[in-house]
Parts: structure tokens; C-alpha cells; sequence
């Protein structure tokens, strides 16, 4: 028998569940007494950081969060929801799964999918696309190959059980990231505006069901988990790791997105961090209820829970369901058919509280309102203080750093960084065609997913660069919005909205603080330009390793809409004789890039300038050609430079690869010219009778626009003197790279 003999709370007690003492005395007026051993918990979950946004809420609440598109404002429901016409709408979100992955990289990342897909299927809205944003350390490192080989695979385990296709993401390799891997996943579901369900509860009497697995001790302060560092001790914490069921989320997908059609259906939320507590809680404090909840009724998978496991259980692959009275055997009938529990275990009330019983006696009474994000949570704005190391890193003069000697050799080993080099060892693990939807899969500028039915398509992509927010902390945020909205115009779409993953270290240090506030601000400025709300995301502090934090490392996850499929677009070579243009101006950037990184082993400079009146601009010019159906291909620079982009280009044509050759009058230096990492800049292929279209549309939105060589089928890639390389050369050093190091992983 377990010993379920409850420790005196106190503050003591209080400090060990990650609150602190002005946070103990606050609960002690609002209940106006102490807290019982399960009240304690709930409030310590419900205040953690994973939960609350304690110290993020204040500075997220600076991004744009309205636009024409959005139906539901930002943080309203378990994800943001933007109109993409003909009556539908794209519900999606990114999350991280940080610190679970780093101790059980498998059931760390798996969940992560699987909680990010039901944040969106929750709203009524079937996922038809995932994305994921991954860091690790070197692969040199055996732990961090063990960390990457596994996180991958529980990706690829759940997205495929699910049969939701993954066909975007990106994957970086940094010291930095070693023993703090980070995981953020992404989902994009579809639905129509009148089957959208809310995460609400109202209406006294109503009844409130769990569906879905049953529950047990798996996962039990996991929210509070992620809200502190990584030590040699949090591997005592494995506890903490939820394990996932792909197979009864498929099931619980279809049964929930039956009852979403259902008039009787009041309100619907999953239960990811904090279990019961957090959406009890949540749904009471938006509806302005309360809940009687029996604790007893609910199915359980362990003997002798006690009302404190139940109520803080990350158990997956559960929803809590509020439905109107009368109508409990229709959605019993609905989940019995899908072979998955469905029991009543409480009401709806007009108390406002959540009252606790286990066996007919009492055991806890919380107020939903003081405990929920928006409601009574803390609400902190930390104290910021500019980096020293900011000064000094940018003190560097990059202009006394060598050039290569052999620029062919730089750009093989450039191209063959784990970080530029090809993913396909990752995305042919996933399912990225199940559906048949798919127009563009893994590897371009961003995924692309038709919509059937209509004419639409929708881009997305993420992006983050670790790097630059380090170096410039305000402008990293601006080109991780800026870099995920060009990725989609590439494909030929509109830029319509953002979700984010918010990637930081301790908010208590003030150095980190100011990295987060900075970068929030940058974001804000880019979301403001580009008019892209951002409709919600994720924050996720206290990625710290024992040997320090990980670079401040902003994730955007981008969504554009392409309003003829006519007009999708990929980012390789197809004609030969076509002309190879650009629009935007190369200054030679190499602050905070690959190539000084790869080749110099500097992480120094100044992050790449960005003018985001100019990029909009870029934007729009690159758009209306691709819409006046003159544009070839399409692809940004971004890491590697230009050098990387048009290698990319040259050998991203899964029918022939296609050469080119390129001359750039000489004002920089050719490492400036070939991998400066300068924005708002797209590499276009034209035919030769469309060049004269091309610059008026350039010349009309105010965007330089450069005819800078031609496409050959000659099987090399040439840049002014410097390069001079044969596409078998570049295809090897890209595409062998990951899977060479890999085997070493089994």
C-alpha cells in the first residue's frame, strides 16, 4: 500500500514547489488561510513559470496581437486562428518540449507532437500539417548524436502513427545546445468557421467529462519541471517525462473532431501541462464559472492516487469536455465508438471555484480566476542589464580576418556543415505525403500544403538564428520574423500571421532579461511591418546546461497564404539559359555568420542589418512576378550566403541538376560577396524575355534588381574566379554529411 501521508505545508514546503515566499503569502489572502497539500500543488503548477508566463507575459503583451485575419485573439484558445476565405480558417501553434528531451530525447519530443497536434485538433480543427525548429550540440559529441538520433525518431513515431505529414523545419548544431537540446514543434490544422470549438466552461449544471486515456502518476509536476535549469540532478526527474500513445490520440483526434460538430458540445481543452488543474481552471476562469470535480470518477491507471497526483497527472492523450445537461450518452456514444474512455466526473457551476471531492469528502477549493494566466497568476518584469560580452564581441574588425586561400574548398566545407548540409536523413524519416496534400515537401524555402477544395495553398516555415540574437539581441528577433516571411514569399505566398517559440535562459539574470526583452521588441517591430499578428505561442525559460545558457534563440513559425496554386513556386534551377537575378544589395556581411563560425571558429561582429520598410518591399517585388507568372525559382540568402544559396539552387532539381555561372562586380571582398549573410535579398531565375518585366516591377517598388549571370547545363557552379566546382562535388559534400556521422549514432 502507498503511503499517501501528506507533508505540513508551509512555506518551506511552498519554496521546494518552485514558488516563493511573496508568492506563498499571496495565496495565503486570497484563500485567507493555508492550502491543503493538493491546493498547494495546483497553485504551484498554475504559477509555474511553464504555465503562468509570469516573467514573459509583460513583454509578450508588446507584440501585435489583432488583425483582419485573426477570428480569435492571441492566447484566447489553445491556438491562433487566421480566415484564409471560402469559410475556412488555419488553427496552428508551436510549443517547445525542451527539458522532457533532453532527459528521454524519444517521449520527450513524441509528446511534444503529440501536444502540440491536440492544441490544435481541440478547436475542431483536423491537423494537416507539422513543422519542427531543432538544436542540438555537435555531432562530434556522442551524447548529442544519441540526443538527435532519438529526438528525431520519437518525431517521426508520432507525427506517422497520427498520419499528419511533417514537411518543414530546420535543425541547427552549436556548442551551445549541448545538454540543452531544444525541441519545438509546430502543427497546422484546418477547419471551418462554424465547427471551431472553444476552450470555455459556462452554463451551471452543465457536465463536465474526461475522455481519452485514463490517468496516472506519468508526467506529475512536469510544467514545474520545465520551469527550472537542467542540473546533474534532473535526471532524478525522468518522472517528469510524459510517455506518449500515438495510436489513442488518432483515436481521440476523430472522436473529438465528431463531438466539434455537435450543438450540445460547450467547451473542449486538452490536458498538456498541469493536467486537470490547468484546464479546469482555465476553461472556469474564461467562462466565469466553477467546477464541481469528483476525483474518484476518474479513470485511473495506478492504485491509490491520491486527489494531488490526479490533479497535476501530464498523463497524455486526455481532454476534459464540457457539455450541455441531458446530452451525456451521445458523446458517451461518440467516444465508446472510438473504443475510448468518456466518464462524468463533476458540473458546472456559478461558484467561480473548483471545488475538490474524493470519496464524497472535501479536499480542495481554489478560485480559478486567481489561478490562471490573465486572472490572479504573478506578474513579473525583471530586471535587464546589456551584456558586457555585446561590446566586446562587436569590437571585432572583421576586415582583418584572412580570406580563404581556395574558396572551393570554403564553400565544401561551408555546404557540408551539419547545419547547412542536407536533412534528409531527418524528414525521410517522417511521413511528409500522407494525405496527398503536400505541393512542396521538405528541403525548399517552406513547406507548402494545398488546401482541397479550393484553389488555396498555404506556405509555412520556421526560423530562428541563435547566433544573431546573441550578437544583437533586438535585431535577431526582427530577422527570425524577417527570414520566416521571405521563406514563404519564395514559395510564392502572403505572409499573414506568426506563432512563436520563445527560447531563453534564466529570466533572473538580468543579462538574459535584456536578451529576451530586446528580441521580443525586434519582433514586434518586424510582425508590425510585415502585418503578421502574432496569434500565440510559446516561452520557455531556464535553458541552462551546467555548463551555461544556450544562445538566446527566437523561433518563428510562419504562415502565408497562396491564393492560386498556379502560383507555387520552388527555389531550384529548371531552364537552362535562364537568367539569374537578384533582388536587394549584398554588403558583405559576415557578423555572426556560418562562415565565420565554419571557417574562422569566430562567433563575433554585429548582427546583419535589416531595413524592414526595404524587406517588405523586396517582399512585395518578389511576389507580383511570381503572380505575372515570370519567375523560374526562387530562394533567399540566409546562412551560407550566396554561395550556398545558388549551390542550393543548383542541385535542388530532384530531375537534373542545373550549374550556373555568376559574376559580381568586386567592391567587396569575395568572402563578403559569397558568404555574407546580408537580408533582403532573393535569388530569382528568369527567362530571358521576362527580364525586362522583372525590372519594372523591381523599379516600381523601389528594389534594386541585378541581372547577375546565367543558368548552365554544364554541371559546375562558377562565382566570378574564386569558384569553380563540379555539382557532383557540391551534391556529395552536401547530402553525405549527416548520414556519414550518423552511423557512427547506431
Amino acid at each position: 500500500m502507498k503511503n499517501n501521508k501528506k507533508p505540513e505545508v508551509n512555506l518551506e514546503l511552498a519554496i521546494q514547489h518552485g514558488l516563493n515566499e511573496e508568492e506563498w503569502q499571496k495565496i495565503l489572502d486570497i484563500l485567507g488561510r493555508k492550502p491543503n497539500y493538493t491546493e498547494l500543488g495546483v497553485f504551484s503548477v498554475m504559477w509555474s513559470e511553464h504555465c503562468s508566463y509570469k516573467n514573459s507575459i509583460a513583454m509578450i503583451k508588446t507584440l501585435p496581437r489583432s488583425g483582419s485575419r485573426l477570428l480569435v485573439g492571441a492566447g484566447e484558445e489553445n491556438a491562433g486562428l487566421v480566415d484564409i476565405g471560402d469559410g475556412l480558417a488555419i488553427a496552428f501553434k508551436i510549443e517547445s518540449h525542451n527539458h522532457p528531451s533532453a532527459l528521454e530525447p524519444f517521449q520527450g519530443a513524441a509528446t511534444g507532437v503529440g501536444g502540440i497536434l491536440r492544441d490544435v485538433f481541440t478547436m475542431g480543427a483536423r491537423p494537416i500539417a507539422s513543422l519542427n525548429s531543432l538544436r542540438f550540440g555537435p555531432l562530434s559529441v556522442p551524447r548529442n548524436r544519441y540526443l538527435f538520433d532519438e529526438v528525431v525518431k520519437g518525431i517521426a513515431h508520432y507525427g506517422n502513427c497520427m498520419g499528419v505529414p511533417t514537411v518543414g523545419g530546420e535543425v541547427y548544431f552549436d556548442e551551445c545546445y549541448t545538454g540543452n537540446p531544444l525541441v519545438n514543434a509546430m502543427t497546422i490544422g484546418l477547419v471551418k468557421h462554424d465547427r471551431v470549438a472553444s476552450a470555455i466552461s459556462k452554463g451551471a449544471g452543465n457536465t463536465v467529462m474526461i475522455v481519452g486515456s485514463s490517468t496516472g502518476r506519468d508526467g506529475i509536476h512536469g510544467a514545474t519541471f520545465a520551469s527550472v535549469e537542467l542540473s546533474e540532478e534532473s535526471e532524478e526527474k525522468r518522472s517528469s517525462v510524459q510517455v506518449g500513445d500515438p495510436f489513442t490520440e488518432k483515436l481521440l483526434l476523430e472522436a473529438t473532431l465528431e463531438l466539434a460538430r455537435k450543438d450540445y458540445l460547450v467547451g473542449i481543452q486538452d490536458m498538456g501541462a498541469a493536467g486537470i488543474a490547468c484546464s479546469s481552471s482555465e476553461m472556469s476562469a474564461k467562462g466565469e464559472s466553477g467546477m464541481i470535480l469528483n476525483l474518484n470518477k476518474v479513470p485511473m491507471r495506478e492504485p491509490d492516487m491520491t486527489p494531488y497526483e490526479i490533479m497535476l497527472s501530464e498523463s497524455q492523450e486526455r481532454m476534459l469536455v464540457v457539455i450541455r445537461r441531458g446530452f451525456e450518452q451521445e458523446v458517451k456514444n461518440i467516444f465508446e465508438k472510438w473504443d475510448l474512455n468518456c466518464v462524468e466526473i463533476g458540473e458546472v457551476t456559478s461558484s467561480a471555484s473548483l471545488e475538490l471531492f474524493m470519496n464524497g469528502k472535501k479536499v480542495g477549493s481554489l478560485p480559478a480566476w486567481h489561478l490562471v494566466l490573465g486572472g490572479g497568476a504573478p506578474v513579473y518584469q525583471r530586471e535587464t542589464k546589456k551584456p558586457d560580452y555585446i561590446k566586446t564581441v562587436r569590437s571585432k574588425n572583421l576586415k582583418n580576418i584572412s580570406e580563404p586561400n581556395d574558396y572551393n574548398a570554403a564553400l565544401l566545407k561551408l555546404i557540408s556543415s551539419p547545419s547547412i548540409a542536407d536533412k534528409s536523413w531527418v524528414y525521410h524519416q517522417y511521413d511528409h505525403s500522407v494525405r496527398t496534400n503536400t505541393a512542396i515537401p521538405p528541403g525548399g524555402s517552406a513547406a507548402v500544403i494545398r488546401i482541397k477544395g479550393t484553389k488555396k495553398a498555404i506556405a509555412s516555415a520556421t526560423d530562428g538564428n541563435g547566433r544573431y540574437t546573441y550578437l544583437n539581441p533586438r535585431r535577431g528577433g526582427a530577422i527570425a520574423v524577417a527570414e520566416s516571411a521571405r521563406n514563404v514569399v519564395c514559395t510564392g505566398a502572403k505572409p499573414i500571421a506568426i506563432t512563436n517559440c520563445l527560447n531563453f535562459g534564466n529570466p533572473y539574470d538580468p543579462e538574459i532579461y535584456y536578451q529576451f526583452k530586446e528580441a521580443v521588441l525586434g519582433m514586434g517591430e518586424a510582425c508590425r511591418a510585415f502585418n503578421t499578428p502574432v496569434t500565440g505561442g510559446n516561452v520557455s525559460f531556464y535553458n541552462e546546461s551546467p555548463k551555461g545558457a544556450i544562445y538566446p534563440t527566437p523561433v518563428v513559425g510562419m504562415v502565408g497564404l497562396i491564393e492560386d496554386v498556379n502560383h507555387i513556386t520552388t527555389s531550384y534551377f529548371k531552364n537552362d539559359g535562364d537568367f539569374i537575378v537578384m533582388l536587394g544589395t549584398l554588403k558583405g556581411e559576415l557578423g555572426g555568420s556560418e562562415y565565420l563560425k565554419v571557417i574562422h571558429n569566430l562567433v563575433v561582429g554585429d548582427a546583419p542589418t535589416i531595413d524592414l520598410s526595404f524587406e517588405k518591399r523586396v517582399h512585395n517585388a518578389c511576389l507580383e512576378s511570381i503572380r505575372k507568372g515570370i519567375v523560374n525559382s526562387a530562394i533567399d540568402i540566409s546562412d551560407g550566403g550566396l554561395a550556398v544559396a545558388l549551390a542550393e539552387a543548383c542541385i535542388g532539381n530532384p530531375e537534373k541538376p542545373l550549374g550556373a555561372s555568376v559574376y559580381i562586380s568586386r567592391k567587396l571582398r569575395d568572402d563578403e560577396i559569397f558568404f555574407g549573410e546580408s537580408q533582403s535579398v532573393i535569388i530569382l531565375s528568369i527567362s530571358e524575355h521576362s527580364l525586362l518585366k522583372m525590372e519594372q516591377i523591381a523599379a516600381k517598388n523601389i528594389v534594386p534588381c541585378f541581372t547577375i549571370g546565367r543558368v548552365k547545363d554544364n554541371g559546375r557552379l562558377k562565382l566570378n574566379e574564386s569558384v569553380d566546382l563540379s555539382l557532383e562535388n557540391i551534391k556529395s559534400a552536401y547530402e553525405n554529411t549527416i548520414p556519414e556521422i550518423m552511423k557512427l549514432a547506431l
